[in-house]
């Protein structure tokens, strides 16, 4: 399901013209798909249907509240990693007591916000935050739920810096640990072990670590069980792999179909905790062309949209498909490939960084100042990474259902930039 299509010679988010968006909202603009967004989430919660998972979205891959609101209606239980992501659920209208709390520097004034908030449980990822909770707990004599984010070494063979479930890494704790630490927990009377957390990383394009990481958990559970432990919980995470490029990510179910059998074993709840999987291809970045120009052998396209706006090429050197809004060559198939009646370009933005670009060496059709250009699959990590560098106000956000426009998120004003400062 593509609700980003070509039609008539130009690009149309559901039933609406992209052009007609930017010509009413400006540039650089979030275009979201709501029929997209909840397709993604339907086809999750479908694959895993027999196991009633919660599934906890992972609000840090976009946060806009509208878009929480809507899949909260879903049904849909949250990821979250900080007060703020917790702040911003409950007024989405979320059941906190379904979230589930991770991040591996939570401090005591959010660890506090849970428990006040009754979520499902925290991912503990140190002994020391442990420690900090059982004692936040006891202030408020309160027992906390935790699960105990166990490190599988296992090398989910994506990205070095979006890898998470390899030893030497700062996230969870090692799994050789897992009896020495659930016992500490049961020896604590403001402690409840809930269950485990396992998370590989993101985006995954293969089901062979979800298989590898379900058989341990599987392995913890059953020995945890043994030793007396009551533990009724399986998280794995988020990661689930999308396709920047065309149609490399696997569906659901087919994670599903590794993953089930395991926690059928297990007899225990399943948790899972998508985000990029749901809103990645759910939205696009509108850019407007300011200048083009060769300079070095090169043609740089130079447009209103930055690193500011989507971090990730610069960051992470990722793909994004990019063609104009209404191309003179129609889109091809393969995005990297070399393309009749185009040439390679630069695609950059306005920022003073020589690492602010969208594309490089990027076959792409003559554009000229004015045109729009599309940047695909910006629905997760754009907005919620975007910055004000460069003191450039960030992007508006609109969300189109059929031929229905709303405004999810202003743009920000110069006004906006030095509100926190005035008068101080």
């Amino acid at each position: 399901m593509d609700a980003f299509q070509y039609k008539g010679g130009e690009l149309w988010c559901e039933d609406v013209r992209i052009s007609e968006l930017a010509a009413e909202f400006g540039t650089p603009l979030f275009v979201y798909s709501q029929a997209k967004l909840l397709h993604e989430f339907r086809a999750i919660k479908e694959a895993f249907a027999e196991t009633d998972p919660v599934l906890c979205y992972s609000v840090k891959a976009n946060s806009n509240l509208s878009l929480l609101k809507l899949l909260n209606s879903e049904g849909s239980s949250f990821d979250v990693v900080s007060g703020g992501e917790l702040y911003r659920v409950k007024h989405a209208g979320a059941d906190t007591t379904r979230v589930v709390f991770a991040g591996v520097g939570k401090t005591d004034e959010e660890i506090r916000f849970g428990l006040e908030s009754n979520i499902l449980m925290f991912n503990v990822e140190s002994e020391a935050e442990l420690d900090a909770i059982a004692a936040v707990a006891k202030s408020m004599d309160r027992i906390a739920p935790v699960a105990l984010r166990l490190n599988p070494d296992i090398d989910a063979k994506t990205h070095a810096k979006t890898t998470t479930g390899k030893k030497g890494n700062k996230f969870g704790m090692d799994i050789e640990r897992h009896n020495q630490l659930a016992d500490k927990v049961l020896a604590n009377p403001h402690l409840e072990l809930r269950g485990i957390h396992m998370h590989l990383g993101s985006p995954i394009l293969t089901t062979d670590p979800y298989e590898a990481a379900a058989k341990k958990a599987l392995e913890v559970v059953t020995e945890l069980r043994s030793k007396g432990h009551r533990t009724n919980w399986i998280n794995l995470g988020g990661g689930f792999g999308l396709s920047y490029r065309g149609q490399e990510a696997p569906p659901a179910s087919r994670y599903a179909e590794v993953i089930l059998p395991y926690i059928r074993k297990a007899e225990c709840r399943l948790a899972l905790e998508p985000g990029r999987s749901i809103c990645g291809n759910a939205a696009v970045l509108v850019s407007n062309v300011i200048y083009t120009k060769r300079e070095g052998g090169k043609l740089f396209v130079i447009q209103d949209a930055a690193m500011n706006d989507l971090v990730r090429p610069a960051m992470y050197d990722s793909f994004h498909r990019i063609w104009p809004v209404a191309p003179r060559v129609a889109p091809p198939v393969d995005f990297e490939a070399e393309v009749q009646g185009c040439e390679p370009a630069d695609v950059v933005g306005p920022i003073c960084e020589s690492g602010d670009y969208l594309a490089k060496a990027r076959w792409l059709p003559e554009v000229k100042r004015g045109e729009l250009l599309s940047t695909f699959s910006a629905g997760a990590y754009g907005m919620a990474m975007s910055s004000n560098y460069n003191s450039r106000p960030r992007a508006a956000e609109v969300l189109v259902n059929g031929s229905q426009v709303r405004l999810i998120r202003k743009r920000e004003t110069y006004e906006d930039l030095i509100a926190f400062e005035r008068g101080l």
